[in-house]
């Protein structure tokens, strides 16, 4: 069958190049490790919001083990592998999005500064997730329109894959606006919570728009690449979906597996029964201050008890 790319006629093809046994192999070790820890840290601490990441990471493992398939089938490649690859690698980050943007409900939440965000905190998780959850719909459905294999399928799929990187790059650039608009507000009006677990909080709120980047950058590559068509310059080159979604991806996990959000969640509930010991010893006086004093000290060195 022939298509037409933007400037030229080309025969449509599963690949443009031969995969590269050995990156997809070092890929999918690499994914397997950090997901094996983050499935770790979320039965240890409970993190059940995290579980979309923790899917999304088993996704980007399975499909990294579709392209070890594919490297093995070259040039003669079949489609199973083809799409398992494809699909899984492409619809992981929106799993990945949907636990970021749980983190910032849950930061408001025990910081308890929910007039300070933009949206009501019962608004807020519930609007991001709704986008994620539309974005990740669209491209899933453009993905299996194109592993029709004909032209038509796959001009069809690759414009409604295109849409669905592009509503999930317009509700993650807004959801990076929304943190920084409260993380400005916080930083100016400080409460008693946010002074007491200042640089826990911050240190979380750094790292969040850190993997935010990460996930803005490797959807914005991918939108521009799909658009490009399969006959693309980004298609015909592996070394751009290594750099731009491989150890974006990595680099993303990874950096959740060393500052996870659930110190920042466990301080929290910490400070809460905290709380309550001082309100109970106001009658004391002098007492008050010496509670707080041992706060401070406990959970600064024991932060995810």
């Amino acid at each position: 069958m022939s298509t037409q790319s933007s400037n030229e006629t080309a025969v449509w093809a599963y690949y443009r190049y031969s995969p590269s046994l050995i990156a997809a192999t070092v890929s999918t070790v690499l994914f397997g490790l950090t997901t094996f820890v983050h499935l770790y840290q979320l039965a240890r601490y409970r993190a059940w919001f995290f579980i979309p990441f923790v899917i999304g990471g088993f996704f980007e493992w399975v499909g990294y083990v579709g392209r070890i398939l594919s490297s093995q089938e070259s040039p003669n490649w079949t489609m199973g592998p083809y799409i398992q690859q494809s699909l899984l690698l492409l619809l992981a980050p929106a799993l990945f999005a949907a636990s970021i943007y749980m983190i910032l409900g849950r930061m408001i939440l025990r910081l308890d500064s929910e007039k300070l965000c933009i949206f009501k905190k019962k608004w807020l998780t519930k609007f991001f997730v709704a986008g994620d959850v539309l974005s990740f719909s669209v491209q899933a459905a453009g993905g299996g329109i194109m592993a029709g294999g004909s032209w038509d399928s796959l001009h069809l799929g690759e414009k409604i894959v295109v849409a669905g990187l592009i509503i999930q790059v317009l509700f993650f650039g807004f959801f990076i606006i929304t943190s920084a608009i409260f993380h400005i507000r916080l930083y100016k009006s400080p409460n008693q919570q946010s002074l007491v677990l200042s640089g826990i909080w911050q240190k979380h709120m750094t790292v969040l728009y850190v993997a935010s980047m990460l996930i803005m950058i490797r959807s914005i590559f991918r939108t521009v690449e799909y658009a490009m068509g399969n006959n693309g310059y980004l298609l015909r080159h592996e070394v751009f979906l290594y750099v731009f979604d491989g150890l974006l991806m990595f680099a993303a996990m990874l950096l959740l597996n060393f500052i996870h959000p659930s110190e920042m969640i466990s301080l929290s509930r910490g400070k809460y029964s905290q709380s309550i010991c001082c309100s109970r010893e106001v009658w004391a006086g002098q007492a008050k201050h010496s509670f707080k004093a041992v706060y401070v000290v406990e959970h600064a060195y024991r932060p995810m008890n």
